[in-house]
């Protein structure tokens, strides 16, 4: 028998709103015995069962939500239910496109797909799972081993299984930090494709899980963009080549996908040289080295000198870290965000191109264009919006479920004020 939590009178709004969590100053009482980890059934101070969920009293999100119908069974058989929605909504999404978008997707998107603090991304025939919260982990196998069949049904055999619950956020729920094979070894250097360029993924080493899949689409519009622009020579300022600048390049996914679509003249740039030497390598498998070349560089030292020593671009683009993880440090991402967006603007000539993007929660849209504006402002330039974007669709926004909505993706013409 499930232990029951009843949360305190007039909470539970997030929840009944459609959230996915219970916070620790939300709850009244807690009748019957569980252990953190364990699943509880949620009642409102009247009595209205609200679901069941992961309860974990190391976490201030104290219950993460799994279902909302106390009388479901949390067994093979649901988390089979599970990850087969998950798939089936990935190949509903994600197959538009005349490229393969299911060679490399993320499957598994904790709260958006219903299994809080699970994320399971594939490339090609490997998983990589990170599992950041205690009642997941309890379950983790058993998701994997249904995931595996779902996919091997549908064609798709898996040949390992990677595990990268290395963020330091597990600590908050009391786990400690892991990263290793789950079941037999295999090469960590897996070949993906995606947008129709082949990019190797160090599922050991890159950051998050090895590659930034939420980014997808982005890319992809990019990609378009540099095709239309190359389509009419005007919009070229008589230079006749396409002249881009993609900062905080990583493994030079944006550059290579501007190089693609015919930008000869691409610079990326990166602080880390295990970054840029994958970038490097990359351009060398798609044969795109002469078009697109990469170097270490801190970007807001080397914005400010390239403008000093008179250098322009047709497009520059701004794929930056999150510059703030909690609430707190907001005041300090805004001068941030503000500050490289003004260094970055300052580079773009008259009619050119500026893409830019933030991937913190706490960025808020609304937050994130007023910051953007007051940087156009700083720079003595004017904004024309071409496109607003978000995350791929394979990190579906969960309405009522603010964490699941974190990426914001904005495409501008430039103009100098006249």
């Amino acid at each position: 028998m499930s232990a029951v939590v009843t949360l305190k009178k007039n909470e539970g709004r997030l929840l009944k709103a459609g959230g996915a969590w219970v916070f620790d100053n939300e709850i009244e009482s807690i009748a019957g015995e569980y252990e953190n980890g364990g699943i509880v059934i949620i009642k409102d101070n009247t009595g209205i069962t609200l679901g069941k969920g992961f309860i974990n009293g190391n976490s201030k999100i104290r219950i993460r939500l799994l279902t909302r119908n106390a009388d479901t069974e949390i067994d093979e058989k649901f988390f089979r239910m599970r990850v087969e929605d998950a798939w089936n909504y990935r190949k509903s999404v994600m197959n538009a496109e005349t490229f393969d978008n299911l060679n490399s997707v993320r499957i598994i998107f904790g709260e958006a797909d219903f299994l809080p603090g699970l994320t399971v991304d594939k490339y090609n025939d490997v998983l990589v799972v990170q599992s950041l919260s205690l009642g997941i982990e309890r379950f983790k196998e058993i998701i994997i081993n249904e995931l595996k069949d779902v996919l091997k049904k549908d064609g798709t055999d898996i040949k390992g299984v990677y595990e990268r619950s290395d963020a330091s956020v597990r600590k908050k729920e009391g786990m400690y930090l892991h990263k290793g094979f789950i079941g037999e070894e295999f090469d960590t250097n897996v070949c993906i494709s995606e947008n129709g360029i082949k990019y190797t993924v160090d599922v050991v080493n890159g950051q998050k899980t090895g590659f930034f899949l939420d980014q997808k689409y982005n890319r992809l519009a990019m990609q378009r963009l540099c095709k239309s622009v190359l389509n009419n020579p005007e919009n070229l300022g008589g230079a006749g080549k396409l002249k881009v600048l993609d900062c905080f390049t990583h493994m030079g996914t944006f550059a290579l996908n501007c190089a693609k679509a015919g930008a000869t003249d691409v610079t990326g740039l990166d602080i880390s040289e295990f970054a840029v030497s994958q970038a490097e390598e990359n351009a060398r498998a798609n044969n795109l080295s002469d078009s697109a070349s990469f170097r270490c560089a801190d970007v807001l030292d080397e914005l400010p000198r390239l403008e000093k020593e008179g250098e322009r671009f047709d497009i520059v683009i701004l794929d930056p870290p999150a510059f703030t993880k909690s609430r707190e440090a907001t005041k300090n991402a805004i001068r941030g965000y503000r500050e490289i967006n003004m260094k970055g603007l300052k580079l773009v000539r008259d009619k050119g191109f500026f893409a830019t993007c933030s991937c913190s929660h706490f960025m808020t849209e609304e937050l994130f264009k007023q910051t953007i504006l007051q940087a156009a402002k700083s720079a003595r330039k004017r904004l024309r919006q071409i496109e607003f974007r978000t995350q791929a669709p394979d990190h579906p926004i969960l309405w009522a479920a603010d964490e699941s909505y974190y990426l914001k993706f904005l495409i501008f013409q430039v103009t100098e004020e006249k």
